[in-house]
């Protein structure tokens, strides 16, 4: 009987400065199954991101340098990846700024390791349903003017140029052309896009909608506008020069 192909185990990136308590979390977490590799300060983090982007990032607060929030907008200006950021603070300022800035989740010092454990695995399954072809991606091409989205090869085009973007951005673009002229709202782009419910002061879909125009903008995309609509939500508009 042949043996089925074991799954490769989550790779996270720890970055944390506390040398003695990013010891005991990487060895925690890799008891538990996961994969770490730690570093100490926000530009090790960007460097190893560039290099080889993990699975998820658990991310300190209070680093030296870069502290986490400016890591994390760092982050994301290039890609979505999931991030739990870790404060000694605990205060609720700060969770809401990590919600600003993209979270996907908080965890205030001291925490239970096996709550964090909980909480990773919790975020990679959703960020799994997120990107997984059983999404049963719109099988017909879609588009307005030069923009072209080939949901079977999950490919976008402008002028027949390839456009990259993140699976959370394509998901994005995919259902806004699904439904162009209706009126999405913020909680139902977070739950498409990025697989939870939408938190107060929670701003990562607009974050990821703000990129996507920017991507699209700079590809020269013409015929359709994503626009925001104040209290209501995004909606695509078609026919537009």
């Amino acid at each position: 009987m042949t043996a089925l192909p074991s799954r490769p185990a989550p790779r996270l990136l720890l970055v944390e400065d506390d040398r003695a308590l990013a010891t005991m979390l990487r060895e925690y977490l890799e008891l538990q199954g996961f994969e770490v590799d730690p570093v100490t300060s926000g530009e090790q983090a960007l460097a190893c991101i560039a290099r080889e982007p993990p699975d998820l990032i658990v991310l300190d607060v209070g680093l030296p340098g870069i502290d986490g929030f400016a890591t994390l907008e760092r982050i994301r200006q290039e890609r979505f990846l999931p991030v739990i950021m870790l404060t000694a603070r605990g205060e609720e300022r700060d969770r809401i700024a990590g919600l600003i800035a993209g979270a996907d989740d908080y965890l205030p010092k001291p925490f239970n390791p096996l709550e964090l454990a909980a909480r990773i695995r919790a975020i990679l399954k959703r960020s799994a349903s997120v990107t997984s072809p059983t999404l049963a991606p719109n099988p017909q091409p879609l588009g307005y003017g030069n923009l072209v989205l080939h949901g079977k090869r999950r490919e976008v085009l402008v002028d027949q140029q390839p456009v990259t973007l993140t699976a959370a951005e394509l998901r994005i673009l995919e259902v806004l052309l699904e439904r162009a002229g209706e009126v999405l709202t913020r909680a139902e782009l977070t739950e498409i896009a990025v697989g939870r419910s939408l938190e107060v002061y929670d701003r990562s879909i607009d974050t990821l909608v703000s990129k996507l125009r920017r991507k699209l903008a700079a590809a020269g995309a013409r015929g359709a506008e994503i626009r925001g609509l104040r209290g209501h939500g995004y909606v695509l508009d078609i026919g537009r020069p």
